[in-house]
């Protein structure tokens, strides 16, 4: 992709009407536009071809490391909670303050 300065044609621009400098103005918009399009493009490109190389290298990494000995694991104790008998889960307690405080009402002044 080329980059290209341009400089406004002042000679032109200082010296034409009103239609001509509405047509010049619509013409940068268009140009921006498409310009935007192609940057979008290249972005979402960019993304893909990263996401693909960090893949690459997560699956190189896990090649490489030593194969742990697993043992089966119960799905129950996957998920049990860790605090002991009588512990709450983080669901437990998501509405617990509201309840405990009043709703509170601003009376505009």
């Amino acid at each position: 992709m080329l980059c290209q300065k341009t400089q406004p044609p002042w000679e032109f621009l200082l010296s034409a009407s009103r239609n001509s400098l509405q047509s010049y103005e619509l013409s940068r918009l268009g140009h921006s536009a498409n310009l935007r399009k192609e940057i979008g493009a290249l972005l979402d490109q960019w993304l893909e071809e990263n996401a693909c190389a960090m893949l690459a290298r997560w699956l190189i990494e896990q090649r490489e490391r030593p194969p742990r000995a697993s043992a089966p694991v119960a799905a129950e104790d996957l998920f049990a909670s860790t605090g002991g008998p009588g512990a709450q889960s983080a669901s437990d307690n998501v509405l617990a303050d509201r309840a405990a405080a009043p709703p509170v009402h601003q009376s505009s002044a």
